[in-house]
């Protein structure tokens, strides 16, 4: 069987993870090269047991799309038949306090993950089944008041470093469309949560603080609202878009789940109450502690996905409670990877492991 062979980047991170071994399950013709440069949050461990499953579907690269070099001696040596661009900075509080880097991955990056792309596109030939698809997020479309949705069409109004970020390298992936005709398509997603999620966002850093009993942190009143995605039905609309979306063509991707931050946090105490038997005074809830609020936070975010309904016939198929319950249950059941992630030892398994490559 002829194989296709996909660049993935940023696969070592959370969604990415996901997403690769979702997608090699389902996709038995598909061979991925996960391309990670490997900061903090990016973990190859993640897919350890994959290199060895099936070392002729899998490739781990260590490297930058950053480095033009680099990228064009990738594509030189593999017979490249799209690319899934997950590869991001992506937290809001990182992002404030340090955007230069957001610019550099996220804009610069991009860039020139691009340029070698159509280079490369060009060169054999511009075929027709080749696809860069760029995952991005809601965050550029700012904030919504209490009703509403964001659109395709809404104007871009980002908030933050990272999601201005982002907003630029949306606007280059599809001026490489319009400029060069790279069959380039994007989706912008509401916020995902499920297992391998670096542990600094809000779900996994609320159950593991409440595993130890600590306070839990949530910004201002906590009404702030977020469309909640389960990682999973994110991964199934990635892969029903790079397979059925037109080029230049942008996806919003929701999981219809509006809820206030302050209702989540209060779903996990409950969760963690229940598994841990806790009652009374010691309830979860208890832990909860309001803090400042951080700079330029969004109100809302929610998410219209009539169009890839509509013309790819993707819906999410998980419910936001059941798949929640869900993931708790991923982190009780893997507290050793959440130990190995937190400790920083992963770190020392990937220079062992990947050193030079």
């Amino acid at each position: 069987m002829s194989l296709k062979t996909i660049i993935v980047t940023g696969g070592a991170g959370f969604i990415g993870s996901n997403f690769i071994r979702n997608t090699l399950f389902k996709e038995l013709d598909w061979r991925i090269i996960n391309l990670d440069s490997v900061t903090y949050a990016g973990n190859p461990a993640n897919l350890a047991d994959l290199e060895k499953q099936m070392p002729e579907r899998y490739r781990f690269v260590h490297g930058n799309i950053c480095d033009g070099a680099f990228l064009d001696k990738l594509f030189a040596d593999e017979p490249i038949n799209g690319v899934i661009h997950f590869a991001a900075e992506s937290h809001v509080d990182r992002s404030i306090l340090g955007p230069m880097a957001f610019v550099e991955t996220n804009v610069m990056g991009t860039c020139r993950l691009l340029e070698v792309c159509e280079r490369y596109w060009q060169e054999k030939g511009r075929p027709d089944d080749f696809r860069f698809l760029h995952v991005s997020t809601d965050e550029v479309y700012g904030s919504l008041g209490d009703e509403g949705h964001f659109k395709e069409t809404t104007p871009y109004d980002p908030s933050s470093p990272y999601s201005a970020s982002k907003a630029g390298s949306d606007h280059l992936v599809r001026a490489w469309h319009r400029t060069y005709g790279l069959p380039t398509i994007i989706t912008n997603c509401s916020n995902n949560y499920g297992p391998y999620q670096f542990p600094e966002k809000l779900i996994p850093l609320m159950i593991l603080n409440l595993l130890e009993s600590k306070l839990l942190p949530v910004y201002g009143d906590g009404k702030n609202v977020r469309d909640w995605l389960y990682v999973i039905d994110h991964c199934e609309a990635l892969l029903t878009v790079f397979a059925k979306g037109r080029p230049g063509e942008t996806y919003n991707i929701g999981g219809g789940a509006e809820r206030q931050n302050i209702e989540v946090v209060h779903i996990l105490c409950d969760l963690l109450d229940e598994r841990l038997a806790r009652v009374g005074e010691e309830s979860s809830r208890n832990l909860v502690q309001f803090v400042t609020d951080r700079p330029g936070h969004d109100r809302r975010y929610a998410i219209d996905a009539t169009k890839i309904k509509r013309e790819l016939g993707w819906g999410p198929r998980f419910e936001f409670e059941s798949a929640l319950t869900e993931t708790v249950d991923w982190y009780l059941g893997n507290r050793e990877w959440v130990d190995y992630v937190r400790s920083g030892e992963y770190r020392n398994w990937i220079e062992k492991n990947y050193n030079g490559r």
